[in-house]
C-alpha cells in the first residue's frame, strides 16, 4: 500500500475525524459516503486523485450534484446536454440501488465503482483502479486467440500431412510403416505434456485421449471410445461444464476454469482450452481439448492478494492501536490518580474501578492489534521446533475432549529456528484449540514438525525468501471452511464462533506473529474435508549451547502449570482472566455457569485450577461448585473471584480474589494456594 499523507480534517472537525481520516486515506481504494439527502459525509484522498477532482470541493455537506457537473463539464459523459446528465445521475442516485459499474475515464484509466446503501442514512462507495487488470486480461485474451490461431494452423498442418501419408498408405507399405512411427512419436510428444491432451467428436465420444488422462482419471488411453467425461469427472462437474462444451460445438473457442477431482482424491483447479474442428465445409465436426493444471498458480495469486489485504490492514490497524495506546493511557493514567487522590471516597471507588477495569479489556483487544500490525517487541531466541511443540501438545491434551486424539509428530532430528518461543507457544495453543472447537466429535488433531527447503518459485508465493525453513503444521479432521471464510480468516475481529466464545484476533494475532518473526502462514481448508495451518519460520543452525529441556529460559515463572477451568458469566471478564491464565502457563477450558462448570469436572480429569467467579445464573454458584470440586478431589487447587458478593466475608475455608486483578495479582494468589 502506497502510505499518503492524511488529508486535512473537514472545517470544525475533532481529534476524532483528524484520526478516522488519516485511516481513510491510507486505504487504496477510494471512498465516499453520501447521506440520504446526497451530500457529502466522508471520503479520503484516493478518492480526489482517483477522479481528478479539486481537494476544495470537498468538504462535509458538499452536495453529489456538485460532483455530477464537475465531471459533465470536463466530459466525463461523452455529448450528452450537461443538465440532462446531471438531471438523470442524480435521480439515479436519489433511487438508492446498489451498483458495480465500470467508467473509462478520458485519461485511459478504468475505474470500478461499487456502491451500497445505508438503510436509512446514505450511500457508500469506493473506486479501484482497474486498469492493469483490464490489460492483463486484454493480454490474456491475445495470448489465447494466438493460441487458438497456432492450434488451428498446427491442426492444418497435421491434416494436410494425414491426407498425404493416407496416399501414400496405398502406394507403399514403407510408407505405412513410417505413419506408424509418427503416430508412436506423436503420441509420445502429447504424453509428456504435463497437460490433459483429446480430441472428442461432436457426439462427445472420445477418439482420442494422452497419458495425462490415465494419471488423472486412471483410464486407459488406448481405448477413448470407452471414455465418458460425465463419468470421470462426476456430474456435479460435468453440468458445470456442459455450456462451454456447447459453445464450442457451436464452432466457438472457449477457455474456462473450473475444479475436478483425481483418482487418488487430490482436488485441482483447472483451466481447459476447447478449438472446434472445422470440416472442408465448415462445419464443426468435433473439438481439440487441451487442460492444464493451474492450483498453485492461483493458490500463489491468492496468498499474494491475502498479503497484500494484510499489509493494508496490518497498517491501519497499527496506526489506531498506537493512537487508542494513548488514548487507554490517559484514561487509566487519571482513573488511577483519582482514586489514590480520594481513597476514603466509596462513591469514587464505585465508579473508577470498573472503568478502569473496561480500560484493561481495551488494553488487551490493542495488544492483539499491536501483535496482528507486527508492532509488539518479540524475544527471540534459538528454539528447537520439535521439542517446543511436543511440549504444547502435553500441555493441551487433557483439555481436549477424551473423544479427540491430538497427537504431535516433531521427528527425531531437532530443526531449530530463531523466534520468541512464548508467541510461537501460544500461537500453537491458539491453532489446536480452533481445531477443537472446529471438530465435533470424535476426530484427530496432528501437529507435524517438518524441514523443507523453498525454491524460487514456492517461497515467492509465500513472500519468503528461498532456502531452507521450519514448518509446523496444525491439521484436523473438523467442518472446514468454504472459499469466503478462508478469504477473511486473518481478518482482526472475524470470527465463526457464536457471540461471546472469541475476539476474532487469535488468527489475526498468529499471523501478526508469525510475519514478524520472518515467517508466513498457509491456511488450506474445504468444507466437510478438515483444516490444515501451517506455520513457515527461517530455519536456523543449531545453537552452540543447547537450553536445557526441563528448563527452557523463555518461559514464564509457573509455566506449564496444567490445567485451569475458568468459570465466569460475563464473556469480556473470561477474555481477561484467560488471557492472565495463559500468560501464567496454564491451558484454559470455560464454563459460562456452574452447571456446565460441574459437567466438565465430571467427565474430565487432571484440572489443576478451578478459578470461578461467586455470583452466576442458575443453582449452583461458586461457592458450591468450589466446595464440590475440592471435597470430591475434583481439583487440586480451588480459587474464587468476585467484585462483590453477598456474605463474602463467611468464605472463611475458600480463597478469594477481589476483582479487579491484573496478571501479577493473580499470579500471587495461585502461589499462596501451594503454600
Amino acid at each position: 500500500m502506497t502510505a499518503h499523507p492524511p488529508s486535512p480534517p473537514p472545517d470544525g472537525g475533532s481529534w476524532r475525524q483528524q484520526t478516522l481520516q488519516a485511516g481513510l486515506d491510507l486505504l487504496d481504494q477510494g471512498l465516499t459516503v453520501f447521506d440520504a439527502s446526497l451530500h457529502l459525509v466522508a471520503w479520503n484522498r484516493a478518492f480526489l486523485e482517483l477522479l481528478a477532482f479539486p481537494s476544495e470541493m470537498t468538504r462535509i455537506g458538499a452536495p453529489f450534484e456538485d460532483f455530477i457537473r464537475y465531471n459533465a463539464r470536463r466530459g466525463e459523459y461523452g455529448d450528452e446536454p450537461e443538465d440532462e446528465a446531471v438531471r438523470r445521475r442524480v435521480e439515479l442516485a436519489l433511487k438508492f440501488l446498489p451498483h458495480d459499474i465500470e467508467r473509462t475515464r478520458p485519461d485511459g484509466r478504468i475505474l470500478r465503482i461499487t456502491g451500497q446503501p445505508l438503510p436509512g442514512h446514505g450511500f457508500v462507495t469506493l473506486y479501484s483502479d482497474v486498469t492493469e487488470q483490464r490489460r492483463t486480461e486484454q493480454a490474456l485474451r491475445q495470448a489465447n486467440l494466438e493460441l487458438e490461431s497456432r492450434v488451428r494452423a498446427r491442426t492444418a498442418e497435421l491434416q494436410a500431412s494425414n491426407e498425404r501419408l493416407q496416399e501414400a498408405l496405398d502406394a507403399n507399405e514403407a510408407i505405412t510403416a513410417s505413419l506408424r512411427r509418427s503416430e508412436q512419436q506423436m503420441r509420445l510428444v502429447t504424453d509428456s505434456i504435463p497437460a490433459l491432451v483429446a480430441y472428442f467428436r461432436r457426439d462427445r465420444g472420445y477418439e482420442y485421449i494422452n497419458r495425462g488422462y490415465q494419471d488423472w482419471f486412471g483410464l486407459d488411453p488406448k481405448r477413448p471410445e470407452l471414455v465418458s467425461a460425465r463419468a470421470f469427472l462426476g456430474p456435479d462437474v460435468y453440468e458445470g461444464i456442459k455450456p462451454n462444451v456447447k459453445r464450442a460445438l457451436a464452432g466457438e473457442s472457449v477457455t474456462f476454469d473450473y475444479e475436478l477431482h483425481t483418482v487418488r482424491g487430490a482436488t485441482l483447479s483447472v483451466r481447459t482450452t476447447l478449438i472446434p474442428d472445422r470440416a472442408a465445409d465448415g462445419e464443426v465436426v468435433g473439438c481439440f481439448e487441451l487442460t492444464f493444471d493451474v492450483t498453485e498458480q492461483k493458490q500463489s495469486q491468492a496468498l499474494i492478494v491475502r498479503a497484500q489485504k494484510m499489509e493494508a490492514m496490518g497498517q491501519l490497524a497499527g496506526g489506531l492501536a498506537h493512537d487508542f495506546n494513548n488514548i487507554l493511557t490517559v484514561i487509566i493514567g487519571n482513573l488511577a490518580a483519582l482514586a489514590d487522590a480520594r481513597p476514603q471516597d466509596q462513591a469514587v471507588s464505585e465508579f473508577t474501578q470498573p472503568a478502569v477495569a473496561a480500560a484493561r479489556r481495551g488494553a488487551e483487544l490493542i495488544r492483539g492489534l499491536m501483535t496482528f500490525a507486527r508492532q509488539q517487541p518479540l524475544q527471540a531466541g534459538a528454539v528447537d521446533v520439535g521439542a517446543l511443540v511436543s511440549s504444547v501438545v502435553r500441555l493441551v491434551r487433557p483439555a481436549l475432549p477424551a473423544c479427540l486424539t491430538l497427537q504431535a509428530h516433531a521427528g527425531d532430528d531437532a530443526v531449530w529456528t530463531w523466534v520468541d518461543a512464548t508467541k510461537l507457544e501460544n500461537a500453537l495453543v491458539n491453532l489446536i484449540l480452533n481445531a477443537r472447537d472446529a471438530t465435533p466429535g470424535s476426530g484427530r488433531i496432528d501437529v507435524r514438525v517438518r524441514s523443507a527447503v523453498l525454491d524460487g518459485a514456492r517461497a515467492q508465493a509465500l513472500q519468503l525468501q528461498p532456502g531452507p525453513h521450519v514448518c509446523v503444521d496444525v491439521q484436523d479432521q473438523g467442518v472446514g471452511m468454504d472459499a469466503a471464510t478462508l478469504a477473511r480468516v486473518f481478518e482482526p475481529f472475524f470470527t465463526t464462533k457464536r457471540p461471546g466464545s472469541g475476539t476474532g484476533l487469535g488468527m489475526a494475532m498468529v499471523y501478526g506473529f508469525v510475519r514478524q518473526s520472518g515467517g508466513a502462514v498457509d491456511v488450506r481448508s474445504a468444507p466437510g474435508r478438515g483444516t490444515t495451518v501451517s506455520l513457515w519460520l527461517p530455519a536456523a543452525e543449531t545453537p552452540a549451547e543447547l537450553p536445557a529441556l526441563d528448563e527452557p529460559g523463555h518461559v514464564p515463572d509457573g509455566a506449564r502449570r496444567g490445567v485451569a477451568l475458568l468459570v465466569e458469566d460475563d464473556g469480556d471478564v473470561r477474555k481477561v482472566v484467560r488471557r492472565s491464565l495463559l500468560d501464567l502457563g496454564f491451558a484454559v477450558i470455560e464454563a459460562a455457569n456452574g452447571q456446565e462448570a460441574q459437567d466438565i469436572l465430571a467427565q474430565m480429569d487432571g484440572i489443576t485450577l478451578l478459578l470461578s467467579d461467586i455470583m452466576m445464573p442458575g443453582d449452583i454458584d461458586g461457592r458450591m461448585l468450589a466446595r464440590q470440586a475440592r471435597d470430591r478431589g475434583q481439583a487440586r487447587q480451588v480459587l474464587l473471584m468476585s467484585g462483590y458478593a453477598p456474605g463474602i466475608d463467611t468464605l472463611t475455608d475458600l480463597p478469594l480474589l477481589a476483582k479487579p486483578f491484573t496478571t501479577a495479582e493473580l499470579a500471587a494468589a495461585i502461589e499462596e494456594l501451594t503454600t
